[in-house]
């Protein structure tokens, strides 16, 4: 940062999570976020049937948690948690047992889009999947996971975009000298001026957690410091 200013980092915590708890009304997911509980520990608690988590168990529902975003399959399960494909292939079944409107929405979005030729995301943007219509299986099998993941992702980025307007607009009308970056993934990074940090570390998470009304609520973090490193 320039003389006289720090960075400002906010990110959003787990935001494709809680997209895709909104969306397809995950019960479970949305009564975890809705009572901040961590959503890692909430599920292998789910999956493995206990009560005292290890950070082992923890790690593997993280996997499967961000993985089901991805349309994972038992084969790169298997490859991120280090278990055998059916241990992986049994974990991904508990799962969505566990959690069946996960299960219904991933049917019905596929159908969706082979019906419609496209998946649209929460402010109705299109992404097109002609893959689909492939007679190469690699290739419709990329369009099935496409079809998954574009509705979430794809929302979770507007989202960010319609968080860095409003947040653009509000320093804007407001006349100060707080600037806009970076935008890297879920992450907003701000040049800052010493006498506005406090209002801007208030303001920046107030006008991200209003960006867009899910039924959970979103949710970010924030982190002051001289360079983009201090703040990890």
């Amino acid at each position: 940062a320039s003389n006289g200013h720090m960075l400002l980092g906010a990110d959003y915590s787990q935001i494709e999570l809680r997209v895709l708890a909104s969306m397809a009304g995950v019960t479970k997911l949305k009564e975890a976020f809705l009572n901040d509980e961590d959503i890692h520990t909430k599920t292998a608690q789910e999956v493995f049937h206990v009560e005292d988590v290890s950070s082992e168990q923890r790690r593997q529902a993280k996997a499967v948690n961000f993985g089901i975003i991805y349309g994972i399959g038992a084969w790169s399960l298997a490859e991120d948690i280090d278990v055998s494909q059916k241990e992986a292939q049994n974990f991904i079944d508990r799962y969505l047992s566990i959690y069946p409107e996960i299960k219904k929405y991933m049917v019905d979005i596929v159908e969706y889009a082979k019906a419609n030729g496209y998946v649209k995301t929460l402010f109705n943007r299109r992404r097109y999947i002609p893959e689909l219509k492939s007679d190469v299986y690699a290739q419709r099998s990329f369009g099935e996971r496409t079809a998954l993941n574009t509705p979430i992702q794809g929302s979770a980025a507007d989202i960010l975009k319609k968080a860095m307007i409003d947040l653009f607009n509000y320093i804007k009308k407001n006349k100060k000298q707080s600037k806009i970056l970076l935008q890297v993934h879920d992450e907003l990074i701000l040049e800052v001026p010493e006498d506005e940090i406090n209002e801007m570390e208030e303001v920046v998470p107030k006008i991200m957690a209003n960006a867009y009304k899910l039924s959970v609520p979103l949710v970010t973090s924030n982190a002051l410091g001289k360079t983009w490193y201090d703040l990890e």
